[in-house]
């Protein structure tokens, strides 16, 4: 079988499975956040935080929930790091330095799990399970529980109640991620993912000699990782570890938790505002970005353009010989396409064109189906952007959902799409002006002060502020100007597109339901979703065009 039938028919089957869990995933999500009942264990969490479950929240109340225990998050891991020397199961690890655990804790709990160490060089049993496998979970769950508030917004009329922070979060958590992870630990254990304690020991290498390394509990974090659009590895090769990710299968199966809960949320949201065609609009918006930028992809690395790659006859270098190109760029689309930042491969080592697209892929806000939650309530702010644009054309209040799109719902908006920007390239210019921030390119001196070096720094604060965590290799991003700036990139990326998402919900739903007539306009028709592409494009294009020039364009057209 050739390379690309290979790559062509995971792709197939990729998209069967995600087919397949759409619709049962999507509905049980809905029932989830809409049943009027707690479990058991549930009813013991909100008795040990002292929740109120059933209060309902006005936004500024829920935003409050949200900030206040992301701030806890982030206080926890940084001490936990701190003070890892002299704890127990540490594996004899020293404990990490103050900016290297700020940059680290915001990272994990603002759900972008960059990371600027060597997991297996630096991060205990401790850490690593009661740190950052917890945060995989609760920052995964605090992006769900902000798109269910988002679509309450529309379904409510002339109340500014949301529903409430605790009761969603730990509902996310308990009845949606933590099932569906125990079974996908169990299915990455079984196919070879090690899960264990153990401390630092020989292996064997292929090759022969013997290398060291740790154990740990790698299947239960490696899963979650993938499922919650985490991305941070126990190890630092990440994905591309036989320990994290043994053979092709497993491979495929990550990349397929990845996209299950974004792409099934669509299914929610139809659900939850009662038409399950909106939800469908806005899934064949995200699906024709995905599979376009994955055709895309696999057509540039399957070239292998350039002298070098041309004479390799293949685009290899980089890449891990289980998954091939066509896994590798399978996978690489998935991580970048969604706030995940896991890697299977060397990013870096991607042709130009191939490193542009991971780029693009970010730059869209990572929307297409995007993180869990985040993606579907930041497609919804470029659907208010899409339906405001057409108003316009046609000299007609923009509506959405049956709520009128006036001017404080459009500043919400604009706000949420000009925050990232702003800090991407803001952070870009200044360090490249700044000559410690480039002395921190690893690559020789022509190519670093080139435009591939230009695309390691621009890659790295774009990852950053879209809470991706994927990188391009040859930045040493694991100094104190780069551990702040991305930190902040990372926690302002986060957050702040947050307030905005929080009161657009809460101007909403303060609003009461405008009925449909002749003019409204269709927003579940393949029309809208076109409209809806071409909006998300042009604004993407607009904003980031001439970074991409001097980068990976400027490369590849070299």
């Amino acid at each position: 079988m050739s390379p690309v039938l290979a790559g062509v028919l995971q792709l197939i089957a990729l998209t069967a499975a995600l087919a397949l869990a759409y619709r049962p995933l999507g509905d049980y999500m809905a029932a989830v956040y809409s049943s009027p009942k707690h479990l058991r264990a549930e009813k013991v969490i909100y008795r040990c935080i002292g929740a109120n479950a059933d209060a309902q929240m006005r936004w500024p109340a829920y935003l409050r929930g949200v900030l206040a225990f992301s701030a806890v998050g982030v206080l926890l891991l940084y001490l936990l790091q701190r003070l890892q020397g002299g704890m127990p199961l540490s594996l004899g690890f020293a404990s990490i330095s103050p900016d290297q655990a700020f940059n680290t804790a915001a990272s994990f709990v603002a759900n972008t799990n960059w990371q600027s160490y060597s997991g297996e060089q630096a991060m205990g049993h401790v850490v690593q399970t009661a740190g950052l496998a917890v945060q995989n979970f609760v920052s995964a769950a605090t992006g769900m529980a902000v798109a269910i508030t988002l679509v309450r917004g529309f379904t409510r009329s002339r109340t500014g109640d949301l529903g409430n922070f605790w009761a969603d979060l730990v509902r996310g958590t308990v009845r949606v991620l933590v099932p569906i992870a125990v079974i996908g630990a169990v299915v990455l254990v079984a196919c070879g993912a090690i899960q264990n304690f153990s401390g630092i020991h020989e292996v064997g290498q292929f090759m022969g000699g013997s290398q060291q390394t740790n154990g740990g509990a790698v299947a239960s974090q490696e899963v979650i990782k993938e499922l919650g659009t985490n991305g941070g590895g126990y190890f630092n090769a990440n994905s591309a570890h036989p320990f994290e990710n043994p053979g092709a299968f497993t491979n495929l199966f990550e990349v397929f938790l990845i996209l299950v809960i974004p792409f099934a949320m669509t299914r929610t949201f139809g659900k939850l505002v009662g038409n399950v065609k909106q939800g469908y609009a806005v899934l064949a918006t995200m699906g024709i970005i995905w599979l376009g930028f994955t055709a895309l992809m696999l057509w540039t690395e399957f070239a292998h353009g350039g002298p070098a790659l041309q004479a390799a006859g293949a685009a290899m270098e980089g890449k891990e010989t289980r998954f091939g190109v066509g896994g590798s760029s399978i996978f690489s689309v998935a991580t970048t396409l969604t706030s995940t930042g896991a890697v299977d491969s060397f990013h870096s080592s991607f042709t130009a064109f191939g490193g542009g697209i991971q780029l693009l892929g970010m730059m869209l806000g990572e929307i297409a189906p995007g993180g869990v939650g985040s993606g579907l309530y930041g497609m919804l702010v470029m659907a208010i952007i899409a339906v405001f644009i057409a108003g316009l054309m046609v000299g007609r209040t923009p509506e959405y959902l049956g709520k009128k799109i006036g001017t404080r719902e459009i500043k919400h908006a604009a706000c949420y799409i000009l925050i990232t920007p702003t800090l991407v390239l803001g952070f870009t210019a200044a360090s490249m002006v700044l000559p410690d921030a480039l002395g921190s390119m690893l690559n020789t001196k022509a190519l670093g002060a080139g435009s591939h070096g230009f695309s390691e720094v621009l890659y790295a604060f774009t990852s950053g502020a879209n809470n991706n965590g994927s990188a391009f290799g040859g930045l040493n991003a694991n100094t104190p100007w780069y551990n702040t700036t991305i930190g902040l990139a990372m926690l302002l990326g986060r957050f702040l597109p947050m307030v905005f998402v929080l009161a657009l919900a809460g101007s909403l739903a303060e609003q009461k339901p405008i009925p449909e007539t002749a003019g409204t306009l269709r927003t579940e028709k393949p029309l809208f979703a076109g409209l809806l592409v071409g909006t998300i494009l042009i604004i993407t294009g607009l904003t980031y065009f001439p970074a991409l020039a001097l980068g990976p364009l400027a490369e590849g057209l070299s």
